[in-house]
């Protein structure tokens, strides 16, 4: 059943049209992914879906009493909540009848209408009323359910729920809003990087969502493992068109390349036929007008005709632009990083309690030309064993020992690294000897125009900083690569220059990462930090899982 219907809608941002003439039917019980590159207009097509944007021209028909639920790129949620108290917040529409009912009480004890027959019938009638409406919504059970729905996204324990929503990690922030979103029971999900944040546990809590979500679900995500297990479609948005493609991510990518192909076959084979005509009907104006012959005139006239009725193949993109990453890398030490019997704890809160042991017992080899990828859930230490290799924090015990001829890049997660009110040529300049002239054409590399070139990097979009954050690293010209979720806001062309860039790099990886498709496509060797202890795993993502999955049979059969 169509539940969405766009038609020939167009949308323009100041003076730049993001899309025109756009159509496209959503249906229930479907998972559409929606991709293309950074900028080109998915996040505003969501916003159009769930009303918070109006369209230049066009229709958009949804289905009577749809109700529809939006995740933002970064959740709204309400400064000074719990978690529970602002999941409680979902259900609008019963939070509003809740509030009235509240002041119908309130005007039953006073003594100005309790002393009233007359307002005092009003009341107990509003009262009654709001009491079916309360019924009708759900209301004896909605804190049961609001419950329930946390549990299911990790928010099991009583502290977990008593947690402040301004303590809350990225990822728990978007489950937190995700649980929002099913209390309200809605038809249609719209979900933007709904994945940007999750650790691999909430990543399986999403898919699980997804997958048994009865309605609509347009996803838009960065995390092509996650396109191929959850999308019945792909819908690509790019120069303002939107194409559909069935099936998951791997066959979308498959499809796409093929039929650019048959594109380019039929634009060359169009071409030619245009040229053939476009000569001849030169060569028959010329007859007729050296020979003075009205009938050789005419046929020339007739075929310039017949070529302006053809309907023209646009010229296929075979190869769009990309930015231009290369990790030179040199040999270096060929013991590259050791970490021996490593503990890290904080002090405790209270002079009662134990101290928090983050790291415990900590080994780690890691050998020139590795690409070691680091996985664990949010909150285990990941990038804080990367601040203990850096000299940023100290251990509290234990050694952590760099080769002596290691030079360590570092890709900062949240881009603390940058600073914000430099220009992006100034940043460059003061990170390699370049003149303006040279640092503007370096940046043009990463594709950055010579406007944001001079602009300060607080105007950067998250995807536009990391993009920064890996012009910086090529410039270090280091062998020892420290990233820390470096695909997070980087489109899928830039993950994948980035994947072909340490595939040709010389020096050694070591890599925090969610994303499974970048872990399979990269790393050797999985490192999984859990419970402040390490355990080791061959290969890349697919086989840490088959292999953990083994491990813990193996445990339970004992």
């Amino acid at each position: 059943m169509i539940v969405l219907n766009l038609d020939r809608i167009s949308f323009t941002y100041i003076s730049r049209p993001i899309f025109q003439n756009l159509s496209w039917e959503i249906h229930s019980g479907r998972c559409v992914g929606l991709v293309g590159p950074n900028g080109c207009g998915k996040s505003t097509l969501l916003k159009l879906i769930a009303g918070e944007l109006t369209s230049d021209g066009g229709y958009l028909v949804r289905a009577p009493n749809l109700r529809i639920g939006y995740l933002r790129q970064e959740p709204r949620l309400t400064p000074g909540h719990t978690v529970l108290q602002e999941a409680l917040t979902a259900f609008t529409e019963l939070v509003a009848v809740e509030q009235a009912l509240t002041k119908a009480e309130n005007r039953l004890a006073d003594p100005a209408v309790y002393g009233d027959e007359k307002a005092l019938a009003r009341v107990l009638d509003e009262q009654a009323r709001l009491l079916d409406e309360y019924t009708r919504l759900g209301g004896p059970g909605y804190e049961s359910r609001v419950r329930t729905t946390l549990e299911q996204l990790g928010f099991a324990t009583d502290a977990e729920l008593n947690l402040a929503v301004e303590v809350l990690s990225g990822g728990q922030k978007k489950l937190l809003g995700l649980a929002k979103l099913l209390i309200t029971q809605p038809d249609v999900l719209l979900l933007d990087e709904p994945d940007n944040h999750l650790d691999l546990t909430g990543k399986a809590f999403l898919e699980q969502l997804i997958s048994k979500f009865e309605g609509a679900v347009v996803i838009v995500s960065h995390d092509r493992y996650l396109l191929d297990l959850v999308a019945d479609e792909i819908a690509e948005l790019e120069d303002g068109r939107l194409t559909l493609f069935p099936g998951d991510y791997s066959e979308y990518a498959f499809e796409k390349q093929a039929r650019l192909l048959r594109q380019q076959q039929l634009f060359q084979a169009q071409s030619k036929e245009i040229d053939r005509l476009e000569q001849s009907a030169k060569r028959l104006l010329t007859w007729g007008r050296v020979y003075d012959n009205v009938k050789f005139i005419r046929r020339g006239q007739n075929i310039l005709k017949r070529i302006e009725r053809i309907d023209r193949i646009d010229k296929p993109i075979l190869e769009r632009r990309r930015m231009e990453l290369e990790l030179a890398g040199w040999r270096g030490s060929n013991k590259v990083l050791e970490i021996a019997d490593l503990d890290k704890a904080f002090p405790a809160y209270e002079p009662t309690e134990r101290e928090n042991i983050i790291l415990a017992g900590l080994d780690l080899l890691i050998w020139r030309g590795e690409r070691v990828g680091l996985v664990g859930p949010n909150g285990a230490g990941k990038s804080l064993l990367f601040r203990l290799i850096l000299a940023q924090e100290q251990p509290s015990s234990g050694e952590i020992r760099i080769g002596p001829s290691v030079e360590i890049a570092y890709y900062a997660q949240e881009h603390e690294t940058l600073d914000y009110s430099r220009t992006l040529i100034e940043t460059v300049r003061a990170a390699a000897r370049k003149s303006e002239s040279d640092a503007v054409a370096f940046l043009g590399k990463f594709l950055f125009s010579y406007e944001q070139a001079r602009g300060p990097v607080s105007e950067l979009s998250g995807g536009e900083r990391s993009r920064l954050q890996m012009a910086l690293m090529m410039l270090t010209n280091a062998n020892f690569l420290l990233l820390d979720e470096p695909t997070n806001n980087l489109d899928i062309a830039s993950a994948e220059v980035l994947e072909d860039a340490l595939g040709e790099f010389e020096g050694t990886v070591l890599v925090i990462s969610h994303d499974r498709y970048f872990l399979d496509r990269t790393v050797e060797r999985v490192v999984e930090l859990e419970d402040g202890a390490l355990n080791e795993y061959i290969g890349g993502y697919s086989d840490y899982q088959a292999e953990k999955f083994a491990r813990t049979k193996k445990r339970q059969r004992k």
